[in-house]
């Protein structure tokens, strides 16, 4: 079993998973920004720099199914009060592998500091990068344990056209290495895009931030 979050999604990113036992992992967070779960096929990630102990006692505490445990409100929300930290959505964590060629979009990168897609991306990413298209924003970044995530905004009078396909694809024309997007259950024609482009499903996610 890999030692460290950045380990266990790299071999995640190749198809290689933890065992499908119903067991409990918990490692050090990757940096003070990011804590959470991650919820893989019957088995569950926990990362924090808070006591093991009071993680396992707090899940072994709930009254629901186990494989569910990490992510009952219940759990989230002794986390967030143990932390100090907020905790806005669970996310389904996608991956796709880098594509070769380059992007058929005309793709304009540029550096906006105000505009609202930075703004937001730059409070859970480093090394944040942003390309405009027509209709549409890609934006690229260093997030949780330092890996490349995606977000993609598409216009809606630019929607219905397979603009947010091409834009998840074209993330995957640029990058080098596995690239990641988290995208909110609820939103139907998101995961319907990434899908489309290639990304597969992982497992859930829910980040804590700091407030």
């Amino acid at each position: 079993m890999p030692d460290s979050l950045r380990e266990i999604l790299d071999a995640a990113a190749r198809g290689v998973f933890p065992p499908a036992d119903g067991g409990l992992t918990v490692v050090r967070q990757h940096a003070h920004r990011d804590a959470g779960v991650l919820a893989l096929t019957a088995h569950t990630v926990v990362f924090t720099d808070e006591d093991p102990r009071w993680v396992r006692k707090s899940l072994d505490s709930l009254d629901c199914d186990a494989l569910a445990a990490s992510m009952n409100p219940l759990f989230l929300a002794a986390f967030m009060e143990r932390t100090g930290r907020a905790h806005d959505t669970t996310d389904m964590l996608t991956v796709a592998t880098p594509l070769p060629g380059e992007p058929p979009l005309a793709l304009r990168e540029f550096d906006d500091p105000e505009h609202p897609r930075v703004v937001r991306a730059r409070t859970r990413r480093d090394d944040v990068r942003v390309w405009a298209a027509d209709g549409g924003v890609l934006v690229l970044g260093r997030g949780v344990a330092g890996r490349l995530e995606a977000a993609v905004e598409v216009a809606e009078g630019a929607r219905h056209r397979g603009l947010g396909r091409a834009l998840a694809s074209a993330a995957r024309q640029l990058a080098t290495e596995p690239v990641w997007a988290q995208i909110a259950p609820g939103n139907a024609r998101s995961l319907r895009a990434f899908q489309a482009a290639g990304y597969r499903p992982v497992g859930a996610e829910a980040l804590l931030m700091p407030r």
